[in-house]
């Protein structure tokens, strides 16, 4: 098929260069040229701008920062007009950000004016799992779209589920994100009470993994330096799913606790602990790298 992808972050690109291997025919468009330049050796076109990349695609996917960057992309700002304005056709819209519920009802709301069928499908799985090929897409949208979706996520991701409408898929993720902000900030807060008593971090780490404690943070992305090989935490925190990037999330699911009189205390608390070591200079750092506010005035 024919598909243009906007958005080349460190998600964005390995799914795309993916769905180069999986066949299709595939246009893209970042604003960071280099970004588009690795695609280009990939088998990819680079195009000037996203309505190049969409012009006679049969499908549209984004992976974007945050919710303004979707509905500028979409539905334009001030006179600049957005995709929907400037569609031949009507392709199939797949957005793959994290964003707000709202924002992914009201793009979805814009589409359905135009006939488009438009699915909000936000992914689990890490960059890991982008390059892998491995992503979870959580799907929300029309039964019929989210069938007619299906083999192209398929070949970016091993399993998808359809949540419900559109904006469900978000609702999901957010709920997903909230619990692996708190898991990541309790992994943390553990190995860190152990290590200042004593214990060897891989040996407490091997002890909860094998006992109650055990979780995805502890099991699979362990935040300690050192003790997981591969890890963000042992290549000093770099790449991987940002700290800016899940405070955000975290802030999301404040947002949607405020807007449904949900009670999340733990949530919040992770809210709070994530945008506090990211204004102390984290933010462009993985994720587990809260590991180093519960180290504070400790030599590494």
């Amino acid at each position: 098929m024919k598909i243009a992808f906007i958005g080349l972050g460190n998600m964005g690109a390995p799914m795309a260069a993916n769905l180069v291997k999986a066949g299709h025919e595939v246009s893209v468009f970042d604003l960071v040229d280099a970004a588009m330049k690795s695609l280009e050796k990939a088998g990819a076109h680079a195009c000037a701008s996203a309505q190049s990349a969409a012009s006679g695609a049969d499908v549209i996917i984004s992976m974007l920062p945050a919710g303004q960057h979707v509905r500028r992309l979409y539905l334009g700002r001030d006179t600049a007009p957005g995709l929907f304005e400037a569609l031949e056709g009507k392709p199939l819209i797949i957005d793959a950000s994290t964003i707000s519920p709202e924002d992914a009802r009201f793009v979805g709301a814009a589409a359905a004016e135009r006939g488009l069928t438009y699915l909000d499908a936000p992914v689990s799985g890490g960059v890991g799992g982008a390059q892998a090929g491995t992503l979870t897409f959580i799907v929300g949208g029309t039964e019929a779209g989210f069938e007619q979706a299906k083999p192209i996520l398929e070949g970016m991701g091993k399993n998808i589920f359809h949540a419900g409408e559109v904006g469900s898929g978000q609702v999901a993720k957010i709920c997903n994100n909230m619990l692996l902000g708190i898991l990541m900030s309790g992994t943390a807060e553990a190995l860190a009470l152990g290590v200042k008593n004593g214990l060897d971090p891989a040996v407490l780490s091997e002890i909860m993994k094998q006992s109650s404690g055990g979780n995805w943070a502890l099991n699979l992305y362990n935040p300690w330096p050192g003790v997981m090989q591969g890890s963000a935490a042992s290549r000093d925190y770099q790449g991987g799913f940002l700290t800016d990037l899940m405070a955000k999330d975290l802030g999301l699911a404040w947002e949607l606790a405020l807007e449904s009189k949900a009670t999340v205390p733990m949530g919040s608390q992770a809210r709070n602990l994530f945008a506090l070591h990211a204004s102390q200079g984290n933010g462009g750092k993985d994720f587990s790298s809260i590991q180093k506010l519960f180290r504070a005035g400790e030599e590494e």
